[in-house]
């Protein structure tokens, strides 16, 4: 069955790559746009994707939406469902008809779903949005990705995915550090400031140029001179993913992609609910903290310069990538690519075992660091994997598959992963049960609003919010939602490793 899918048109073996500084100097300047281009948009999806479940739970007192669990993971598991496979027809629609054109549309698209989230704060309004601005980026990913495919070689691919992850990373670093200020003003300010980011995307494209564009305009003339006959988008689409090469790759990578979502997704709730960062900014500033704006900013603190807000611990994620990338990159070279998703994957797996167990800041820090090497060495493999070996005139269309493990992943974590989280681990829930326990009736409990069973539980005690947040964490195992979805990762880990020796031949 191996030998039958590794056809003749394509091939998974590894070519020899450049030294660092020899593919970063054979990168073209249309390397540079997209990655441009790519940065932009991610500063202004992060700046909204990383808060999202902030904001969904946050109190209606405070401008949030209230919302339960399960409402928080059918809007994820929509969101999940439009982004990852609307890219599976628009990557092959972006081959036939240009990639500068539905760039250009995906823009306009991003903007308006941005709107929707800030004129109509309700659990529609941020549905219809976040569906929206999905469709939004679901056009944009493969036009940008095949671009990068098309402007490098085999030679310098490994590099060209890792400095271009990289430089993602500095939008995907800036934009939640951007929210986090904006959010403790006002939340619609977050997705007014997103909508004017990318838009500047516009101004960018005045200076992309589409690779192969020529050879595309010849083809699709000869396509309407009966010259040359076009197969069926769907059919072809269908064919290609129907190949157990592919199968078995979107089955075990949605496992790498479901963690990924989760500590995107659930992170910031259990560094919210549970991890004093305070003292984090104690052992780096001192007791009072600072009041330097530049520190604030940059590692996500309140505005009293006391404790970092959630979204600044999650963020060190992006800031890892952002400076070091480059370096991971050249080690994963060394390594086949199923191999170094592989390892990838286990690294990230370990993380999430290891929040299960500790809420104490360092060791949250510590487990973050060891979540980014993983996820360096696992999520531009993925892309560098499926475009080397697509059909030359598939690239679009292949980079376009590379979103269907992430939505299936996405799509189980949306949804299980906030119910997981709001039935073991949110602090609402454990807050909530603690004042059944203490003799308060169903009725007055249920009467508290979404996000406030904690501030009512602490008017009840009489104790300290602290000293209250250490006590219900020693007698609730919190863990158990990280341990189940930590789980997943070992078995997809596992799984690329194997996955790896049955399609990889070995170099004459």
């Amino acid at each position: 069955m191996a030998n039958s899918d590794l056809s003749s048109t394509t091939t998974v073996r590894d070519v020899k790559q450049l030294g660092i500084w020899a593919a970063l100097g054979s990168l073209s300047y249309v390397f540079w746009v997209c990655g441009g281009m790519e940065m932009v948009e991610r500063l202004a999806y992060y700046g909204v994707r990383q808060v999202s479940s902030l904001y969904a739970t946050d109190a209606r007192s405070n401008g949030g939406l209230g919302l339960e669990g399960a409402e928080i993971g059918m809007i994820f598991a929509v969101w999940a469902l439009m982004q990852s496979f609307v890219p599976v027809l628009t990557g092959g629609i972006s081959d036939r008809v240009g990639y500068k054109e539905t760039i250009f549309a995906s823009t306009v698209f991003k903007i308006l779903g941005y709107l929707l989230m800030a004129w109509f704060p309700t659990y529609w309004g941020f549905m219809a949005g976040a569906i929206v601005l999905a469709f939004g980026t679901g056009i944009f990913k493969p036009g940008i990705q095949a671009t990068i495919v098309k402007s490098t070689s085999r030679e310098n691919s490994s590099m060209a995915w890792g400095v271009f992850y990289q430089t993602v990373n500095i939008g995907g670093f800036l934009g939640p550090l951007l929210a986090a200020q904006l959010r403790q003003l006002e939340w619609a300010y977050v997705f007014y400031a997103c909508a004017g980011i990318i838009s500047l995307n516009f101004l960018l494209l005045l200076t992309y140029k589409e690779q192969d564009k020529e050879a595309r305009l010849e083809h699709r003339r000869k396509v309407q001179a009966g010259e040359v006959k076009e197969k069926s988008l769907w059919l072809d689409s269908l064919r290609e993913i129907g190949r157990p090469i592919m199968i078995w790759y979107m089955v075990l990578f949605s496992g790498f992609w479901f963690m990924l979502m989760a500590f995107w997704d659930v992170g910031p709730l259990y560094f919210r609910d549970w991890v004093d960062t305070s003292v984090m900014v104690r052992h780096m500033f001192g007791e009072d903290g600072t009041s330097n704006p530049f520190f604030r900013f940059f590692f996500g603190m309140t505005r009293d310069g006391k404790s970092i807000q959630p979204e600044g611990l999650v963020n060190l994620n992006a800031m890892l990538i952002m400076f070091v990338c480059f370096i991971v990159a050249g080690w994963s070279a060394l390594m086949k690519a199923t191999n170094s998703m592989a390892l990838g994957t286990f690294l990230a797996a370990g993380t999430l075992m290891l929040f299960g167990g500790f809420n104490y800041v360092w060791i949250i820090v510590l487990g973050i660091v060891c979540f980014s090497i993983g996820e360096m060495l696992s999520s531009p493999k993925c892309s560098e994997y499926l475009g080397n070996i697509a059909p030359p005139q598939k690239k679009a269309m292949y980079l376009g598959f590379s979103q269907l493990p992430l939505g299936i992943g996405w799509v189980l974590e949306g949804y299980f992963g906030q119910v997981l989280y709001a039935e073991f681990g949110a602090k609402d829930t454990v807050a909530r049960q603690t004042l059944l326990d203490g003799g308060m009736l169903q009725a007055d409990v249920d009467a508290v609003p979404i996000g406030e069973a904690f501030q009512k539980l602490v008017e009840v005690t009489g104790l300290n919010a602290d000293a209250l947040t250490a006590q219900l964490y020693a007698a609730n195992n919190v863990g158990v939602a990280w341990y189940i979805m930590g789980s997943v990762g070992v078995v997809a880990a596992a799984g690329m490793y194997v996955y790896g020796r049955w399609t990889y031949r070995l170099k004459d």
